[in-house]
């Protein structure tokens, strides 16, 4: 009896373990990202709002992602602050911007690439892991962008490489969503694509009396695809975090 009673320390030690709290994973960046209206029904969904669905437990991904911001402006209305305070050890951040960065007419949110937009994500990922969690960089996705000759255009310039370049040299795990979603547009060709994005025709949705034609964001075949595409990165990455997942 004796031997059993020492022995169940060890026993239930895997119980134990196992029960370690699950960690949150965030999401910081653009439109393209964030979470949407859903009352009235709403075409237009985010890419992160479908995340949640791929997850065992859907509440742990924490979508802090908003319309209309870069690096700059998340950081100066305090969002990022803000993300910081709900951080926990363990938890992972997944940072994706570009799209408004790249708006250097308007001071409140443009940055350069190898200037300020760098600077900022290497201030997101020391920051995090100074919370004692994990920072992972998604380069930004592609627009539905189609020259003459029906090649897709990049739009993204110099700050995917510039992203690139800060995930080399702050050993940070990149999620390679901008070729991604390039080759995801290709593959649907011009007319196909359409269906990744917003082409509503008028009437059909109360929300949108007139009609939308938006080569930018995602309906919700177009954002789950994209969905599917960061958990496959996720996986090819070999994260912790893939422990979680469906």
């Amino acid at each position: 009896m004796s031997r059993i009673i020492r022995l169940l320390p060890l026993l239930l030690l895997p119980v134990v373990l196992g029960a370690a709290p699950e960690p949150k994973l965030h999401l910081i960046g653009d439109s393209t990202m964030a979470n949407k209206p859903t009352d009235p029904p709403n075409p237009e969904h985010g890419w992160g709002q479908m995340l949640p669905q791929f997850f065992r437990d859907p509440a742990m991904v924490v979508n802090h992602a908003v319309n209309g911001r870069s690096t700059k402006s998340f950081i100066d209305e305090g969002r990022w602050q803000q993300v910081l305070d709900e951080l926990h050890p363990g938890d992972y951040v997944l940072i994706q911007f570009g799209h408004n960065d790249e708006k250097l007419e308007d001071p409140k949110r443009g940055t350069t690439p190898d200037g300020t937009y760098a600077d900022n994500l290497r201030r997101f990922v020391r920051e995090t892991r100074a919370k004692g969690a994990t920072p992972l960089l998604a380069t930004p996705v592609a627009r539905r962008k189609w020259d003459a000759s029906g090649h897709l255009v990049d739009t993204h310039g110099a700050y995917p490489d510039a992203m690139r370049h800060v995930a080399r040299e702050e050993n940070v795990p990149l999620l390679e969503l901008q070729k991604l979603t390039t080759a995801m547009e290709e593959q649907a060709g011009v007319e196909g694509s359409k269906k990744i994005h917003l082409w509503i025709k008028p009437g059909e949705y109360a929300r949108l009396p007139d009609g939308r034609q938006d080569d930018t964001h995602y309906s919700e075949y177009g954002a789950t695809r994209v969905a599917e595409l960061a958990v496959q990165e996720m996986r090819r990455l070999e994260l912790p975090i893939c422990r979680w997942l469906k």
